[in-house]
């Protein structure tokens, strides 16, 4: 027997490369993600995400910053987190939040009535002060740009 094969099997395939591939789609989706990229980098210098913050989330900021750094310091105001000459004994938050020994917490969802007036401020807030709530309404004052809990 013999394996050789005859006829149109013998013939090469001939394989039309002439089909030319473009480049274009790829540059148009190089060119879409860096327009993306720049909105992104442009809309976060624009509208940093600070502006994003109501006045209301300042002042729960300032009153959990009292009592986490009243949590941490032995002197009363702790330094930076109240007004100059505020004092813990005569606004009487000494006696709301008790003494030194005294486990005191204060939970982001606990702020209610929030009122601003010019650099004065209110804001009342459920603290937990060795596991019991009480509710308590905070003065505070701007000063520089910061809110601080002060006594007028």
């Amino acid at each position: 027997m013999n394996d050789e094969q005859t006829g149109s099997d013998d013939q090469p395939i001939v394989v039309d490369q002439t089909d030319k591939r473009s480049i274009v789609p790829f540059v148009a989706a190089a060119v879409v993600a860096i327009v993306v990229l720049v909105g992104i980098v442009l809309g976060g210098l624009l509208a940093p995400a600070e502006k994003n913050v109501t006045e209301a989330d300042r002042l729960a900021a300032a009153v959990t910053n009292y009592i986490d750094a009243r949590s941490r310091s032995e002197l009363r105001p702790p330094p930076g987190v109240a007004c100059p000459g505020f004092d813990e004994e005569e606004s009487g938050l000494t006696q709301r939040l008790g003494g030194p020994e005294s486990a005191v917490s204060i939970d982001e969802k606990s702020f209610a009535n929030p009122t601003v007036n010019g650099d004065r401020a209110k804001v009342d807030a459920t603290v937990q002060v060795d596991g019991n709530d009480a509710m308590s309404t905070w003065t505070l004052t701007r000063v520089d740009g910061d809110w601080l809990v002060c006594t007028h």
